[in-house]
C-alpha cells in the first residue's frame, strides 16, 4: 500500500536542542538545602536490568532517595518544574502534565556508574518526555563521572558546575560515567505527558 503525503502546516521547532544546559541555576545556598534532604534510612540501591524488573550491576549502580512533594519542598518542584515549562516552550513544545515520580536525589559513590541508556521506553515510562539533571557537587569533590549525550556519533559532556541544571528529551541517548574518586550528587527528574501521537 503506497502511503498517503499530507502537507504539513504545523510550526517547526527552530530552536531544538539535545540538550540544553543552565549554569548555576541554583546557587550554593540551595544546593546545600537539596544536599540535606539527603535520607540514609531511606536510600535504595538503584541497580537496574534491561527491563527494569531485576537487579543488575551491569547497566546501573547508584544509590537514590526520594525528595517528597511536601509544603518544605514546594520551592524545589516550582522551581524546577517552571524552568522545565520555560525550556519545552523554548525548545520543544511536548504536551506537558507534570513531574513523572518524585524527584529522585542520587549518589554515584567510587565505582558507581549508570550506561547508555534512554529514560523514555515501552509502559510507565513512555509518559516521560523531559528528562532533568540537576548537578549537586562540586567537580573537585569526585573524578569520573560525566553527564555523557551520544548525538549521532558523537559524545558532549554535560558542564559539571554546581547548581547547573540540564535538560534534555527523555529519547535523548545518555550516560553517567563510572565514578573513579569522590562522590557525585545530583537530582534526577522527568516532566511527562500524554504518549506521542
Amino acid at each position: 500500500m503506497r502511503p498517503v503525503v499530507f502537507p504539513f502546516n504545523q510550526p517547526t521547532r527552530p530552536h531544538f536542542a539535545e540538550y540544553v544546559c543552565y549554569e548555576n541555576f541554583f546557587n550554593a545556598t540551595e544546593v546545600d538545602r537539596i544536599r540535606n534532604l539527603w535520607n540514609p534510612q531511606e536510600e535504595v540501591d538503584a541497580t537496574l536490568s534491561g527491563g527494569g524488573k531485576e537487579t543488575d550491576e551491569t547497566l546501573r549502580k547508584t544509590r537514590l532517595t526520594f525528595i517528597l512533594d511536601s509544603p518544605e519542598n514546594v520551592w524545589l518542584y516550582q522551581k524546577l518544574g517552571q524552568l522545565g515549562i520555560q525550556s519545552n516552550q523554548e525548545r520543544y513544545g511536548f504536551d506537558l502534565l507534570g513531574f513523572h515520580h518524585e524527584l529522585q536525589l542520587a549518589k554515584y559513590g567510587e565505582g558507581d556508574f549508570f550506561d547508555w541508556h534512554l529514560d523514555f521506553g515501552a509502559g510507565e515510562i513512555s509518559h516521560r518526555k523531559l528528562s532533568i539533571s540537576v548537578q549537586l557537587s562540586d567537580p573537585n569533590e569526585y573524578e569520573g563521572g560525566d553527564l555523557q549525550f551520544m548525538i549521532n556519533k558523537n559524545f558532549y559532556n554535560a558542564p559539571r558546575t554546581k547548581g547547573t541544571v540540564v535538560i534534555f528529551p527523555s529519547f535523548i541517548m545518555h550516560r553517567v560515567t563510572p565514578i573513579t574518586k569522590g562522590v557525585r550528587q545530583s537530582i534526577v527528574a522527568w516532566l511527562a505527558g500524554h504518549p506521542y501521537r
